[in-house]
């Protein structure tokens, strides 16, 4: 029988106020320079060899259209060197203004790799320096380039990156970046289409009068021109009023993390808001906001290990759907999985309006069917179905993942301040070779970090291992909640794609991201939170969605260097709690971190 429970949570959600707009993902765009905006001309001082790349103007005016604002992030190396003056590049940036049109600020590096500051990209500070010019954050910030380093900076400081390849851009990094396009105008349409899609303006009926192309046809024939989008964007509707609302999403605690700003939307917008999830995504289902009633059922069609299906589980489903009375239901799914059989049986018990993505032809099984293209991250892509449905997030409700409170650590981690290394992972595929995760250990730990392993009930031997009495080990010491609070105390958290990068997420924690590619960075990387990514993003398990690792020796996590993490703590900002052991001093010393 399916387990449903009241809840308090109520309280904790964000309530749309009268006359508010709906929140908005991003209010400014930062660009690189040299390769992005202009041609990359080496250390040009020279106003009269800017040359604007094809399509900038159009774009960068779409974008102010818009109403987003624009900066530019740049390393100018050519200052320290001595192979231009400040003047040089005043005029060169004033020439830029005169084809490009105004920026709302320019941050520029003025020194070289040897200098070691923190403003140089993959540095964050520009980034950081470029939002507070702004009067914003990192995370409402998304930054375009060309090469790497400008991804990189743009995730360390927690905001999104698109990165526009050329010539000069190598292979690994066109991998490795979580959202790529083909030139800037391409990138700004797609900054605008994401930008509008939280939004129910965009998905009105009359918008293909004014020119917007269909969700169906955006998803087919790629993103709209960066105008048409602005023009969308500008246009709004009063959102709509519900009842009581099912809303739906079955898979693994990480999956239910992730479609939470989704879930808050709707409740928004609802008198009472019912969750069905799975057995696996119970225990997140009672950390999310917004919901006042859980429903446990395992969906035979969504589980990767579901039980055979029989007419008693399913007419007990039907029981306890039919027992919610739901005037209307949302079905919140990744994008390898289908909403149909669940609308069905909703149907059959009387649900009047069903909302769902689908690129299967639903018949009357969806009355709001909508589209969302591949790569899309899934806290966007659920709520860009919420809005579909009439549901914005509140202008009041930042879109972020969000927890509702929780208990305090367990005493033995400590004060706050330490690194979390979660090492397992329910895919395999996704887990740390133990070795490897050890190694980590005693490198953090001998550089000065206060280590907390963490793990489930099934991996206390694991978690045993890699803590090697060294760090302290809460493996299968923790529900999750406990494991939340663990993480809300973290400086940082080193993990693979799995459950506590979300868990880190919603709670502002910096990740060090060791991402297997079986699925894609961009969709499923930690979202709008300082992240590093590392691991090799073009090994053969490349977007096979294997839980098991199909590769020999796991390459793509396995060929990690200890060091390499800790360069990602130092480049995050992370502190270190004591001082390291002599050898790691020397090492550190040499490295000149």
């Amino acid at each position: 029988m399916p387990q449903v429970e009241p809840d308090q949570r109520r309280s904790t959600r964000a309530t749309a106020r009268r006359g508010g707009s709906v929140s908005r993902l991003f209010d400014a765009v930062l660009l690189d320079r040299d390769g992005t905006l202009i041609e990359d001309v080496p250390y040009n001082g020279n106003p009269e060899r800017v040359r604007p790349m094809p399509g900038a103007r159009a774009a960068l005016d779409a974008l102010r259209s818009a109403g987003l604002r624009l900066a530019v992030v740049t390393n100018q190396s050519g200052l320290a060197k001595g192979l231009f003056t400040e003047a040089q590049l005043r005029a060169v940036h004033a020439r830029v203004e005169q084809v490009l049109g105004p920026f709302d600020a320019w941050l520029v590096c003025p020194h070289d790799d040897d200098d070691r500051c923190s403003c140089r990209k993959p540095a964050p500070e520009l980034i950081h320096a470029a939002a507070r010019r702004l009067g914003t954050t990192p995370q409402r910030c998304v930054l375009v380039g060309d090469i790497g380093r400008d991804v990189t900076a743009a995730l360390a400081a927690g905001a999104q990156a698109v990165l526009v390849p050329t010539p000069l851009t190598r292979p690994p990094e066109t991998s490795a970046a979580p959202w790529v396009a083909a030139d800037l105008p391409a990138a700004a349409a797609e900054i605008l289409r994401r930008q509008a899609a939280i939004d129910p303006a965009t998905h009105r009926r009359a918008l293909p009068s004014v020119g917007l192309p269909s969700p169906a046809t955006v998803a087919s024939a790629g993103a709209p021109s960066p105008a048409t989008v602005a023009s969308a964007v500008r246009r709004s509707r009063p959102s709509r009023r519900a009842g009581t609302v099912l809303v739906v999403r079955s898979d693994s605690a990480g999956d239910v993390l992730v479609t939470g700003p989704g879930i808050r939307a709707v409740a928004a917008h609802a008198r009472r808001v019912v969750l069905l999830c799975g057995p696996r995504g119970r225990a997140a289902a009672d950390l999310l906001p917004g919901v006042d009633t859980v429903i446990e059922h395992q969906l035979p069609w969504i589980d990767p290990a579901p039980a055979p299906v029989t007419p008693h589980d399913i007419a007990t489903l039907t029981t306890a759907l039919a027992a919610v009375d739901a005037d209307e239901a949302v079905i919140f799914t990744s994008y390898h999985q289908s909403p149909l059989p669940l609308a069905l049986l909703l149907r059959a018990v009387g649900v009047e309006r069903i909302c769902a993505i689908s690129d299967d032809y639903p018949g009357s099984l969806l009355d709001v069917r909508h589209h969302v293209p591949t790569g899309t991250p899934e806290p966007e892509r659920a709520l860009s179905l919420a809005a579909a449905a009439g549901y914005p997030l509140p202008f009041d409700d930042e879109p972020v993942l969000r927890l509702r409170p929780v208990p305090p650590p367990p005493a033995r981690v400590g004060a706050p301040g330490y690194v979390v290394l979660h090492p397992g992972s329910a895919a395999q595929s996704r887990g740390l070779p133990p070795d490897l995760a050890a190694e980590i250990v005693r490198t953090l730990v001998g550089a000065g970090h206060r280590v907390v392993v963490t793990g489930g009930p099934d991996e206390v031997a694991l978690t045993a291992r890699v803590a090697g009495g060294i760090a302290v080990d809460l493996g299968g010491g923790t529900g999750l909640a406990d494991l939340a609070a663990t993480v809300a105390g973290a400086a940082a958290v080193v993990v693979g794609n799995t459950g506590p990068a979300h868990l880190a997420a919603a709670y502002g924690v910096p990740v060090v991201s060791l991402f297997a590619p079986t699925v894609p960075f961009g969709q499923w990387g930690p979202w709008r939170v300082p992240t590093v990514r590392l691991g090799d993003p073009d090994t053969p398990c490349r977007g096979t969605r294997a839980a098991t690792c199909p590769v020999p020796g796991h390459p793509c996590l396995s060929r990690i260097r200890p060091e390499e993490v800790l360069a990602a703590l130092t480049l995050l900002g992370v502190p270190l709690s004591r001082p390291p052991t002599t050898a790691v001093a020397t090492a550190l010393a040499r490295s000149g971190r």
